[in-house]
């Protein structure tokens, strides 16, 4: 059987003050040293957070940006386009028009060379005439 005497008391009094020792000595600084690292490791994940939720944001900046950039583009381009467009066709509208005044032109050229040409046989068909019946009939 367990006899509580005095050296009972004394162990238990020599245990409570090397427990006392031991949670002033070990275990508080032991627990703030925890503790002061699960604080930087929290504060770590929610800064990590932020530059992610950042980062998130910049993405989704920058993708609007760049929708918003293509969208001017593709106006712009249209843009171009209809004028070049505008353009062409007046570049056709102009080449068109003075190829049909160089067609009226030299069609008239012809017609006065061609009436030329025509006024001059019919001038030389008389003697023309009068040399072949000679050559025929000699």
């Amino acid at each position: 059987m367990i006899d509580f005497d005095i050296t009972f008391l004394v162990q238990l009094i020599n245990f409570l003050i090397t427990l006392i020792g031991l949670n002033y000595l070990l275990i508080k600084p032991l627990r703030a040293k925890l503790k002061e690292r699960a604080d930087f490791m929290a504060g770590m994940l929610k800064e990590a957070e932020g530059f992610a939720a950042r980062a998130e944001d910049k993405l989704k900046n920058y993708e609007e940006v760049l929708a918003e950039a293509r969208k001017a583009g593709t106006e712009e381009r249209m843009k171009v386009k209809a004028s070049a467009e505008v353009e062409e066709q007046s570049l056709v509208q102009a080449a068109v028009a003075r190829a049909q005044q160089e067609l009226a032109t030299a069609r008239q050229v012809i017609t006065t060379e061609a009436d030329a040409a025509l006024a001059a046989l019919k001038a030389q068909a008389p003697v023309m005439a009068k040399k072949v019946a000679d050559k025929v009939l000699a």
